[in-house]
């Protein structure tokens, strides 16, 4: 595993979910706080979510391990990140606890995606297939510039890399968590 990939594993492993179980999480992580900002109540947010925009005022988010219920007061963007404030606290003080602790919402609340879009959560943990043989279970999913690459391990611990493109993805089926792929020349040993 080359550095690069190992610190984007390491990042991946880093942003846990809240799920109860390994089949469907219940909540997914959407920001993380990294600090109280200024004196006006905001906390500086780190976005892990392809849709900022559900982070509005108005919105109702959970925070932290214990998923406290929170609503954002404000927003403002803020460098590469957001500038939130909560209806329920004002004090730098108060907020002061809430450092590193992460945003989450609830599944149900995830934005419907068009036909053949997939969230990560929903692809992870599916068996991948190849002309008729299995080769593992999709583990991991790389964001690289270009397209997705998607990290399939077999029970023995190979690896193969493959990447997202319909050349190579043929289908997916979630209700049977099956993902087909056509394996181009070069992708296996």
């Amino acid at each position: 595993m080359s550095t690069n990939r190992q610190r984007i594993a390491a990042r991946r492993r880093d942003q846990t979910t809240g799920s109860l179980n390994d089949s469907e999480p219940v909540f997914l992580a959407v920001g993380k706080v990294r600090r109280p900002h200024g004196l006006r109540g905001e906390v500086l947010v780190h976005i892990l979510s392809d849709f900022p925009e559900r982070l509005q005022p108005g919105a109702e988010i959970l925070l932290g391990e214990e998923y406290l219920p929170v609503t954002i007061r404000s927003r403002r963007h803020h460098n590469d990140g957001l500038l939130i404030a909560f209806e329920q606290y004002s004090a730098r003080e108060q907020l002061d606890a809430f450092r590193n602790q992460v945003l989450y919402i609830r599944i149900e609340d995830l934005p419907k995606l068009d036909n053949q879009e997939y969230y990560h959560h929903q692809l992870i943990g599916l068996d991948v297939w190849a002309e008729g043989q299995l080769l593992g279970k999709l583990s991991e999913i790389i964001e690289t510039g270009a397209n997705d690459v998607y990290v399939v391990r077999s029970e023995v611990g190979n690896e193969v890399l493959l990447p997202a493109t319909s050349e190579v993805i043929l289908g997916i089926d979630l209700e049977k968590k099956r993902l087909e792929a056509h394996l181009l020349p070069g992708l296996t040993e």
